[in-house]
């Protein structure tokens, strides 16, 4: 958008004059504390006043001190905090119509009528009704004498968006709610440190997440750490399902494992709809089995904790978008709730969603379980069909019989989550019928015959694994061509798999080249994205990002809090990305940086000078710390060194400086719940496609394929995984820097601009435009589709 558009959009949509409240409200979710920071910061930029209003809607109805306003620094060191910093309550009185009645009162006396809630389906319904119920509450008001008619005309409308705070995701309409991904993070950290325990003691553990009514938290877990069994309210299981149980159990432990994971959510039924308990299933595994089995019930620390980088993101945007919303409102639009659909902001209607939410919860009392995974959502419905395809292995003789040979290979720098989509591919592969070939150290193993064929419990245990066990190199194959094609000969291999980054679509691209002389070649091959930097053109995503991400975040909270109780400090961090400065942007995001160099969004000594006078006018008057990250290849010569001199220099005498490069230690560690998910996922859809296509170029007798189309990469386009042909991507691509042209999250940087003081302009042009809620049943390919 050029920049007279965006000084237009401030014009018609300043918030001068309007007052913002924001509240929290129902259970509390890691990631709220984010969305207010933004909604404060977004509502003072435009120019509105905000306020808070402290403990929910029990605060708005007390009125008093409950309802403050709020400065720029009211939401500084917020953001790393879980929970609620202004509270949350569960409040009867304001389920009465004289609470209500208060509530209106306390806010018309401020001139509230912008609401901003966060909280779950019933705190956004009690908005709602707060909202039809106005303009009567308000005619109340006048004829009790509290308000005069003045008031009534000037406040004649309350506006109200919601955001979703829950962390058990069982909000329709949003992928997902804020609190989601780190309650994942507190599940997988505990199943991570419980296996190995588990492991030495040869135990069963039993594990009970959160999730009354919502199985999601113990279906992506489960997807995440590769849980023997899960047990979920939305689709309880057959009749008879403890014999079947039991048979897994053992069948996992005759192949050689040491230990077994089950899985419960705390709202889990049988199809009669009788409770199935944890201790129930202990007793049964013990009493049917005799295995040495221990219950793990999780609780509250599902809630608390620090909130993921995802969370933070999430809050971050929506927060600012829930502003927009309420600048861009009328009196006839309907209140809306701030949802995320794969990768992009959405607005929908707030009662359409939680219509569709109570309908889920109707189909489950009505015992049409079927209907309640499809009314949950694609991105449920997918979970559930991945998890069913690869916990559960099928007798040989029930395999479908291909006699195709597919290879999977690793290429390129180490990411977390490979080993995860490796898993995935390979059980898949296995149970369309396929033999699978693992190969070692990417195109140079492939070249050195570096090949063995990998079974269903080989791959068992790696969701949780960091780097690559299969092996990775960053080695290409052009100049090892000839032997590549002599190994593809005599192993029989007639698809390829490639999970990496830029080298990988390097490589595939090399690979395609040589079709025209090697024959082999000739053979259907997908490329799925792995690499930290994310910078591979066709995905918005990579397998591995979120994992750097989050140890980024993680790092920059440790180093901001070494400064607390000292005089004022600002730190200058390098993140990794090569020419990519995801990283380094959406890292700034998520841990609340005051600047991030980067290599897309040049900068010279002048806006240098410029970042260093902000910081030092925010430290004289309010911050102690400052943040700056810079990626590694932002400029030659402004190095990360140059980048502290010139702050220490300059902010002498105000704060002093400290640098930190993070290093590798972005590409280390197991991998996140996100990287986990969403490698088992693209890396099963991509599986799917390959054994399509080699039904499709089956002829007489062998696989040939030669078109465009048969040599593709999978990546989450804005909201959904789409295959294209890696050869309509060269013109989308800079080979040189190695980075697509166009990247979606540059649009992410105004935020943490406007989020750190700056004055910048803000392209809308992305912004939610209020949707409907799609009710029907999606169609077999967008629910593969579906993250």
């Amino acid at each position: 958008m050029a920049q007279s558009d965006n000084k237009k959009f401030f014009e018609n949509l300043t918030g001068a004059g309007k007052a913002i409240a924001v509240l929290t409200s129902g259970g509390d979710a890691q990631g709220m504390n984010a969305a207010v920071r933004a909604v404060v910061r977004m509502g003072i930029y435009v120019g509105a006043k905000v306020y808070f209003i402290h403990e929910g809607y029990q605060g708005m109805v007390d009125g008093g001190e409950n309802i403050k306003e709020a400065k720029w620094e009211s939401v500084s060191s917020m953001l790393q905090v879980g929970g609620t910093v202004i509270g949350s309550a569960r409040c009867k009185e304001f389920r009465t119509h004289e609470g209500r009645l208060k509530a209106a009162h306390n806010l018309v006396q401020r001139g509230i009528t912008n609401l901003c809630v966060i909280g779950g389906d019933g705190s956004l319904t009690g908005a709602n009704l707060f909202r039809e119920e106005w303009s009567g509450l308000l005619a109340e008001l006048v004829q009790q004498g509290l308000i005069d008619e003045e008031a009534a005309q000037k406040y004649s409308a309350l506006h109200i968006v919601g955001m979703v705070g829950s962390i058990d995701n069982d909000f329709c309409g949003t992928d997902m709610t804020i609190g989601t991904d780190s309650a994942l993070h507190r599940i997988i950290e505990v199943v991570d440190a419980i296996m190995t325990t588990a492991q030495s003691h040869q135990r069963t553990f039993v594990l009970e997440v959160m999730g009354r009514h919502c199985g999601y938290l113990a279906l992506v877990s489960a997807l995440a750490c590769g849980a023997d069994w899960v047990l979920i309210p939305e689709m309880p299981p057959e009749d008879g399902w403890e014999e079947k149980m039991c048979q897994k159990l053992s069948a996992t432990r005759s192949r050689g494992s040491r230990l077994n994971i089950i899985i419960v959510a705390e709202g889990a039924i049988d199809r009669h709809g009788k409770a199935i308990t944890s201790s129930i299933v202990k007793d049964l595994v013990v009493r049917r089995l005799g295995f040495d089995t221990r219950v793990t019930i999780l609780g509250h620390v599902q809630r608390g904790g620090t909130p993921s980088a995802f969370d933070r993101i999430l809050a971050s945007r929506m927060g600012v978008e829930a502003v927009l919303a309420l600048l861009e409102t009328t009196a006839n639009t309907p209140a809306c709730v701030v949802s995320l659909c794969g990768n992009q902001s959405v607005r929908l209607p707030l009662m359409e969603c939680v219509q569709m939410t109570q309908e889920v919860q109707k189909a489950m009392d009505e015992k049409k379980f079927e209907e309640a995974v499809q009314l949950r959502g694609r991105s449920f419905e997918n979970n559930l069909k991945t998890y069913k395809l690869l916990a559960h292995r099928k007798p040989e003789s029930e395999l479908p019989q291909s006699n195709f040979n597919v290879a999977v290979l690793n290429v390129g720098a180490p990411a977390a989550g490979m080993n995860a989509a490796v898993r995935s591919a390979v059980r898949v592969g296995i149970s369309e019928g396929h033999k699978m070939f693992a190969v070692s150290d990417g195109f140079e193993g492939f070249y050195k015959g570096q090949i063995k064929e990998i079974k269903w419990a080989d791959v068992g245990g790696w969701t949780g694994q960091g780097g690559s066990l299969l092996g990775t190199k960053r080695t290409l194959p052009a100049k090892h061509i000839d032997k590549i094609a002599e190994q593809i000969r005599i192993y029989n291999i007639n698809a390829l798999l490639v999970i990496g980054g830029f080298e990988a679509y390097l490589g595939i691209m090399e690979l395609l080249a040589a079709r025209g002389t090697y024959e082999e070649l000739c053979m259907p091959m997908v490329m799925v994205p792995a690499t930290v930097s994310n910078n591979v053109p066709g995905s918005d995503l990579s397998i591995g990002a979120d994992t750097a991400l989050n140890a980024i975040t993680d790092t920059c909270d440790r180093i901001k809090q070494s400064a607390s109780g000292t005089k004022r400090r600002v730190f200058i961090i390098e993140t990794m990305g090569g020419y990519c400065g995801y990283l380094a942007s959406v890292g700034g995001l998520a841990a609340g940086a005051d600047a991030a160099y980067i290599y897309e969004e040049p900068f010279d000594i002048r806006d240098l000078q410029s970042n260093v006078e902000h910081l030092t006018e925010k430290m004289k008057t309010s911050i102690q710390r400052g943040l700056v990250l810079r990626n590694e290849n932002s400029n030659e010569n402004y190095t990360t060194d140059f980048i502290y001199q010139l702050y220490s220099e300059e902010g002498r005498g105000v704060f002093d400086c400290r640098k930190n490069v993070l290093g590798h230690m972005q590409q280390g560690g197991a991998p996140s719940p996100f990287d986990r998910n969403f490698g088992t996922k693209i890396s099963a859809k991509a599986m799917q496609w390959i054994t399509k296509k080699l039904n499709d170029c089956y002829k007489q007798g062998r696989v040939f394929a030669n078109t465009e189309d048969s040599a593709c990469l999978l990546g989450m386009r804005r909201r959904a995984l789409i295959f294209q042909p890696v050869v309509q991507l060269k013109d989308e691509t800079d080979f040189v820097h190695r980075i697509p042209k166009e990247q979606w999250w540059l649009k992410l940087r105004p935020l943490m601009k406007i989020l750190a003081k700056y004055k910048t302009s803000y392209d809308v042009s992305d912004s939610g435009q209020l949707e409907h809620v799609a009710v029907n049943r999606p169609k077999e390919s967008e629910a593969r589709a579906a993250i």
